[in-house]
């Protein structure tokens, strides 16, 4: 299974620009273009591309800077230098300084395209090799949902609560610092609602994603994870924590947290577990819930692409397929709410990752110690510090993170879920087509 690699293009003249994002993505790439060295630095907090494009004259900070620190935070990554106005000395330095290649313009596109091919898939076939369900996703939003797609009724089930306050502690997944959470009982109507240390309160709801509004307005969503904010404050890795309250029926609970939800051992199953233990109580008022009446799709329906989309049924039903290189390889997973028990076959599915994957990353300064603990970790082709819950808990976890982001809608779902190697990008970029929807 092949995704298309992501390109990302820095030069501050429009036209080139334009120009570049249309012919690569023409030739089958992704491609993002920044008029500057800040907007692309900042982006490349949650994105991976595969090769950068980079002018020399930047307004603010030049070319060879950016280059200097890409070799020092992102050694392996490919970037082509490009200039109008240097002349060899400039060329010269910036191979030194790690550069690919360098291009003088007015580029010639098809020599362009031909560089890019082999830098580009060359970083593909490493990536292949480390099969993960933590790499940033990258799901373009279109505004193309039918009208009627979605509506709001009135369900048959009562709302329901939590009986009593419970706390669970644990060990921040990217932080690595011991944390823990507070469930409270909420009064009917007041939704799910996260609660910062500070009193902040954040809506467990999708507008309240961290970058909703630019991911929105550049029709973009990227993530690994799933971040709620509100102003400076947010909370982190909420993801697994909406999956076993939605799958408990909760409609109303305060969620008090310090930054990011404790992981425990990477899956849902202790918080599915201080649910259950704790009780659950039903309230007076019946809860709404959102009935699909249209086909919602996010990506084109190809086995060989991602997609994901929500289509009319008459109960909830997550259908999620992945091919990863080994040990994983193809796996296909149907959860059916009516069928299946939540607790039992899909809250103890954990997180994977590789061994190379989480050791760059703990050097890069962007994970802390919570990884080693919540992963199965996975090094050439094997399992290797754990047994698996399950033969296929691979495709199982990516049914949790799936149920779990969906639950950002605000309300339970009546439709039939279908993926095809999807992960948080493509979730909330379906969560937001449906809120779309019904707004």
């Amino acid at each position: 299974m092949e995704t298309s690699p992501l390109i990302s293009i820095v030069d501050d003249e429009p036209g080139i620009r334009e120009t570049l994002v249309g012919v690569l993505e023409d030739e089958g790439y992704q491609a993002q273009a920044f008029a500057d060295a800040s907007s692309f630095l900042e982006a490349l907090d949650t994105q991976e591309p595969a090769l950068v494009l980079l002018d020399i004259w930047l307004p603010g900070m030049d070319g060879m800077a950016v280059l200097a620190r890409l070799r020092e935070q992102r050694p392996h990554l490919p970037v082509i230098m490009m200039s109008g106005h240097a002349g060899i000395e400039a060329a010269v330095n910036s191979i030194k300084l790690g550069a690919s290649d360098f291009l003088e313009k007015p580029l010639h596109l098809e020599v362009l395209l031909d560089k890019v091919a082999g830098l580009a898939q060359r970083k593909r076939r490493v990536e292949q090799a480390l099969p993960s369900d933590t790499r940033l996703e990258i799901a373009r939003y279109e505004d193309d949902v039918p009208s009627g797609a979605a509506e709001l009724v009135e369900g048959e089930q009562p709302q329901r609560t939590l009986k009593s306050n419970v706390v669970l502690n644990g060990t921040g997944l990217l932080s690595g610092r011991n944390t823990g959470i507070i469930l409270s009982p909420l009064d009917e109507g007041s939704g799910i609602v996260f609660q910062a240390l500070d009193g902040t309160t954040i809506p467990g709801t999708i507008t309240s994603l961290e970058g909703f509004a630019q991911a929105t307005a550049s029709q973009t969503f990227t993530a690994n994870s799933t971040v709620l904010t509100s102003g400076s404050r947010r909370i982190r890795t909420v993801e697994h924590l909406l999956a076993a309250v939605g799958m408990a029926g909760l409609t109303n609970v305060l969620i008090k947290a310090d930054e990011e939800i404790p992981n425990i051992d990477g899956s849902a199953a202790d918080f599915t577990r201080m649910i259950h233990e704790t009780g659950v109580q039903e309230q007076a008022a019946r809860r709404q819930e959102v009935r699909i009446r249209k086909r919602i799709q996010v990506g084109p329906e190809d086995l060989a692409q991602k997609f994901l989309y929500v289509e009319p049924y008459d109960g909830f039903e997550v259908q999620m397929r992945v091919d990863y290189p080994a040990p994983i390889l193809e796996q296909q997973f149907t959860f059916n709410a009516a069928q299946h028990s939540f607790e039992a076959e899909i809250a103890p599915a954990r997180s994977f990752n590789t061994f190379e994957n989480i050791d760059m990353a703990q050097k890069l300064g962007k994970v802390g110690s919570g990884y080693l603990n919540s992963h199965i970790i996975l090094h050439e082709g094997k399992v290797i510090n754990t047994t698996l819950h399950f033969p296929d808990e691979f495709v199982r976890h990516k049914v949790l993170d799936l149920i779990g982001d969906l639950y950002l809608i605000g309300y339970p779902l009546r439709g039939r879920v279908v993926a095809n190697m999807t992960s948080h990008g493509y979730n909330q970029a379906l969560a937001q087509k449906i809120h779309h929807a019904l707004n």
